[in-house]
């Protein structure tokens, strides 16, 4: 079954009046559902993200084996000082990454970026979100809104629609993590730890009440309410045993720095806490400088050497020194200033699209600087890929409208080892960041006919 023809059968059906029903619904939704980035709706169009079963059996199979690098480089990196130098960490997070959180995976968590360009199986992952990633139950929340609007039920007569749900994983990998900390099965006291005032609170909301439906005593926290009294940590009066941490450690130590409640519970092995420190070592865009750089080929096998080269673009670490492009030698700093069009500058510890500078819409000077700057303050410098696009209606005036969108994909993962369930964000700018204050959400779902 060839993806255009699902996307053609969809858009067919799409009549502007089955268009009015639909949006009607879905917005009667997105507000019954808080399904909103601050004040702006996370979903902006008409049509879910397809992908065909062989498509999607494509994508798992590679972010295994990235996954697999990834750890193989993480284990290489906390055994070896040397090479955790790569990595470029502050300093008080070198003495974090010190502290064994009493489960195996860095990352029971996290999510990969990519673009995807299904017609010809080619997939860069651009960024690894081994810290907080985010928008897992906003993505089950839209499955279930867009099972119900007018169209799914009008496509579902020829095509089966297969959801991608993720909640139950993140559940999963708590409760793993918290077995293994403990060494016993027992149901934890459970915190969401972030700021109140975040734009993401709604999703919290989402978890919440499913982590309520399957018997799990939890609360949404703040890190400002947190006390750590007589070996116990506290959110007000609730006495907490595991963390599913969604504020950025940076922020926690910013805010109170290592003396912060939650730092000193977590060191002292009074709490357990998901994502742990040492996920820093993967979330840094320094991760993949390290398996994209020639000096670290020794660490990995021939399969995931061949999965870095066909999937991880070319990413250096912003700094002096001589290394290799397309197998040619090159001086980095002045290679990257004389070919800016064909790179992207990024922070090494930044997200939601902050601090990134795309060469080819940037002039030479305002390049040269940003550049420089990344000598001072840890960047990369990552080769310029493809973006991908699809049509996606939307609903103008009373009309049915299609427009093409860039579109990104974020497979969700667990225990870094497996994916299961995919973010896709659709938009008209190239950062395609719904923090970043533009783009829209839509569920992904795997589609075949009947």
């Amino acid at each position: 079954m060839l993806l255009q023809d699902a996307i053609h059968t969809y858009h067919d059906l799409l009549t502007d009046q089955l268009a009015q029903d639909s949006q009607v619904q879905l917005d009667d939704q997105l507000r019954r559902k808080g399904l909103f980035f601050g004040e702006r709706p996370l979903c902006t169009v008409l049509r879910p993200r397809f992908f065909t079963p062989r498509q999607y059996r494509f994508l798992r199979g590679r972010v295994k084996l990235i996954l697999s690098a990834f750890d193989r480089s993480y284990r290489a990196a906390i055994a070896d000082p040397r090479l955790l130098a790569q990595y470029k960490l502050e300093g008080w997070e070198t003495e974090l990454v010190k502290h064994d959180p009493g489960f195996r995976s860095p990352t029971p968590v996290s999510r990969l970026d990519a673009f995807f360009i299904t017609n010809r199986d080619e997939l860069k992952f651009t960024e690894y979100n081994a810290e907080v990633p985010a928008a897992g139950a906003y993505g089950d929340a839209f499955a279930d809104l867009f099972y119900g609007l007018p169209i799914m039920r009008e496509f579902m007569r020829e095509y089966e629609i297969i959801n991608l749900p993720t909640r139950h994983q993140v559940m999963h990998a708590l409760m793993d993590a918290y077995e293994q900390w403990l060494g016993r099965r027992e149901m934890p006291n459970l915190i969401i730890l972030d700021w109140r005032e975040v734009p993401t609170y709604s999703e919290f909301r989402l978890f919440l009440d499913y982590f309520h439906s399957q018997g799990i005593d939890c609360i949404i926290a703040d890190p400002r309410e947190m006390e750590y009294r007589n070996g116990k940590l506290y959110a007000g009066s609730f006495q907490v045993d595991l963390i599913y941490k969604r504020v950025l450690i940076t922020e926690l130590i910013q805010e109170g720095g290592m003396h912060h409640p939650v730092i000193q519970a977590v060191r002292d092995n009074a709490v357990c806490m998901v994502n742990p420190f040492r996920c820093k070592i993967l979330y840094k865009k320094t991760s993949l400088a390290v398996l994209s750089d020639e000096r670290n080929q020794h660490l990995f096998n021939d399969k995931e050497l061949r999965a870095i080269e066909d999937h991880i673009p070319w990413t250096r670490t912003v700094e002096e020194r001589h290394t290799l492009h397309e197998n040619k030698p090159v001086d980095l700093m002045p290679y990257i200033l004389k070919y800016k069009d064909r790179f992207v500058l990024k922070p090494s510890d930044e997200y939601g699209g902050k601090g990134i500078v795309l060469g080819w819409l940037t002039d030479d000077q305002t390049w040269e600087k940003a550049v420089t700057d990344g000598l001072e303050i840890p960047h990369v410098i990552q080769e310029r890929v493809e973006i991908p696009w699809e049509p996606y209606p939307s609903l103008v005036d009373g009309r049915v409208q299609q427009s093409n969108r860039m579109l990104d994909t974020a497979p969700f993962a667990f225990y870094g080892e497996y994916m299961d369930g995919c973010l896709t964000r659709l938009g008209t700018d190239p950062l395609l960041n719904v923090t970043a204050g533009g783009g829209s959400s839509v569920p992904t779902f795997v589609v075949q006919k009947r």
